[in-house]
């Protein structure tokens, strides 16, 4: 039950250079250390066997047979344990030497792979003593240490879809790595053995690099540098450990530590492969790299080197969250101020309940018309209170489009959905669903009829939460012209009201704190006994940051239930317990399914994340499709 993850180690280690005897001993003990914490792949730094700084010393016969010998012990030294060991080594074949990084497994070498690119320039001299491994078009046979393997490019199989490929240090920094291509064959995992020394602003670029070309071949890159102890004469190392995946930094150790590092992180295989699936630009290649299978026990994972994001919408930087708003905020100005350029509309139309949804969508359409170079006042506002509608939510209503400048209109709905209740034969002391219903579809007749009469657009408020969920009334709040939020998640929208609260600031900051200080309803029940809100969704419902967390990782990543079910216990640790994140994923499961119908014909609206539900675009599905094998 390893849902997907391999726990993979980076490691940064006390080496001494020309000193194999002392070195493998050190790779032991990262062995150790990594076996204590069921580590199942091991990268150590390029030549960590004789250390990166020897010179001509390797051309010397005692180097090269104190490392063979190094190897051989490291080799017997993993058998029995569940663990894939990359050490870097020289490796004489023929004619020349080739700086290597050995694959070992089960008390065996299974595979060597040497370094393409030879680093030759400023201080590195490299070419004086190493081939290119781009002599082997195929892998060749070669007996290394009393084992029987090949030496060439080639990936490693490591099982449950996790696979290998490997380049050294230089190879990372070149305009086209050898990763580019390994990942086309079917590597999800790179790993680099790496001697980078520093300089200023040297880590950042190399970090950069990483999780760059993490990003780009959709993959995990394990990154393991030489140690401080390689720095010698004009040199200092820094022993940099990062394990990247798929653009982000997971993990990252210490540089300068004068102890072994052994950087630890679980990586999401399945979430790698299920990216490339969706991703049609993401080419297999099926010739001119050999796959080798090894031998792994990775039955279990229980993420503890692994951090999962509890709001996955939302980021949890301060910084990298105002800017994340700023972009989507200017991202639905712009959909929509193209939308009324294009169809030559006078202005829009919105609701307006003073709840968060419609108050984002109104801040989009101040801003639109602003884009435009019209005037608040070609926006009209129309709030419509109902059998449910809180003095709260009125006032704030109300005193939000006053402060914003936008035209004023307030249309009463209780008579009419009385008239219709009684035209439909529906008792109005009957709360059920007609009740509720009945006021969503009257709020959006006259919206639509306005827009119709005043030449304007209507701008839809519901968000991609309530899409998921179903949790909107069709043919009601369910439907406008626009809908600016439509691929908001709930989570999110009041992180966007809130960036527009701190930008603005005055009267009409204090009129969006209030709104974020009120629960989320839909206020289509009579208030309580104290003229509070009665009907509050997530009573209903559920929690929006679960099921935002679960819409997140079943649309992005296609996790089953149980996979769904472990990352969220994981990311609520202490809140939610396991009881009640499964009763709120069979609620969302089932939802999910049975809203579909709602999916399939929702108007334009703009995407602004890397989820969406649009049925024209990012999420295409049966209205009829069964939830059974789901839930």
């Amino acid at each position: 039950m390893n849902y997907g993850f391999l726990r993979t180690a980076c490691a940064s280690l006390k080496l001494k250079a020309a000193d194999p005897v002392h070195n493998k001993e050190e790779i032991k003990k990262a062995i150790d250390a990594a076996c204590d914490n069921q580590v199942r792949l091991l990268v150590t730094p390029e030549l960590s066997v004789t250390g990166y700084t020897c010179a001509d010393l390797f051309f010397t016969q005692t180097l090269r047979q104190q490392s063979e010998n190094a190897v051989a012990e490291l080799a017997k030294y993993t058998f029995g344990k569940s663990i894939v060991l990359l050490v870097g080594a020289p490796v004489y074949y023929y004619n020349s030497i080739y700086n290597c990084a050995v694959v070992i497994n089960n008390g065996s070498v299974v595979g060597i792979v040497p370094k393409i690119h030879i680093a030759n320039y400023n201080e590195f001299y490299e070419k004086r003593w190493f081939a290119s491994g781009d002599c082997f078009n195929i892998p060749q046979s070669i007996n290394y240490t009393g084992f029987d393997t090949k030496i060439g490019n080639q990936i490693f199989d490591l099982g449950d879809g996790s696979v290998l490929g490997i380049e050294l240090c230089e190879d990372l920094w070149v305009p086209n790595p050898p990763s580019s291509t390994l990942v086309g064959h079917g590597a999800n995992i790179i790993a680099n053995l790496s001697a980078s020394d520093e300089y200023v602003s040297k880590a950042q670029y190399r970090e950069s690099l990483v999780s760059n070309q993490s990003a780009r071949c959709i993959c995990a890159y394990l990154y393991a540098g030489a140690s401080v102890y390689e720095s010698t004469t004009d040199l200092v190392f820094s022993g940099a450990t990062l394990v990247a995946e798929n653009g982000a930094i997971i993990a990252k150790g210490n540089r300068f530590s004068r102890e072994n590092v052994v950087t630890v992180a679980d990586v999401d295989c399945e979430k790698l492969n299920a990216l490339r699936r969706n991703n049609v630009s993401f080419e297999n290649l099926f010739d001119g790299i050999e796959k080798t299978e090894l031998s792994l026990n990775n039955e279990e994972n229980d993420l503890k080197y692994r951090y999962v994001d509890p709001t996955p919408f939302v980021s949890s930087d301060s910084a990298d969250r105002q800017e994340r708003c700023k972009e989507i905020f200017a991202i639905q100005s712009a959909g929509l101020a193209k939308r009324i350029e294009h169809i030559g509309s006078s202005g829009a139309v919105v609701g307006i309940s003073g709840g968060l949804d419609s108050t984002l969508a109104l801040l989009v359409c101040v801003r639109a018309i602003e884009l435009l170079g019209k005037k608040p006042s070609d926006i009209l506002g129309i709030t419509m209170p109902g059998f449910g509608t809180t003095g709260r939510t009125y006032n704030n209503a109300v005193k939000l489009m006053q402060s914003l400048g936008v035209t004023f209109k307030e249309i009463d709905i209780k008579e009419a959905c009385r008239l219709h209740m009684r035209d439909i034969e529906h008792n109005e002391n009957t709360k059920d669903i007609t009740y509720e219903n009945t006021q969503a579809r009257e709020r959006t007749q006259i919206l639509f009829d306005m827009a119709n009469k005043h030449s304007k657009l209507l701008v839809g408020t519901g968000d991609l939460s309530e899409l998921a969920m179903g949790w909107c009334t069709y043919n009601g709040d369910h439907m406008s012209m626009y809908g600016v939020n439509a691929s908001v998640p709930k989570t999110l929208v009041r992180y966007l009201v809130k960036y527009v609260a701190d930008d603005t600031g005055g009267e009409i900051a204090k009129i969006l704190y209030d709104i974020l200080d009120t629960p989320v309803s839909p206020e289509l029940l009579p208030p309580d006994e104290n003229g509070k809100i009665a009907q509050k969704t997530e009573d209903n419902i559920g929690p929006y940051e679960l099921h935002d967390f679960f819409l997140y990782n079943f649309v992005r990543f296609g996790f089953d239930k149980e996979k769904l079910s472990l990352l969220a216990l994981k990311a609520f640790d202490g809140k939610y317990d396991k009881e009640t994140v499964d009763k709120w994923l069979s609620v969302f499961l089932k939802r999910f399914f049975i809203s579909q119908f709602k999916r399939s014909c929702i108007p334009d609206s703009p995407k602004v994340g890397s989820v969406s539900l649009s049925p024209r675009g990012d999420w295409r599905m049966p209205s009829d499709a069964s939830f059974n094998c789901f839930i």
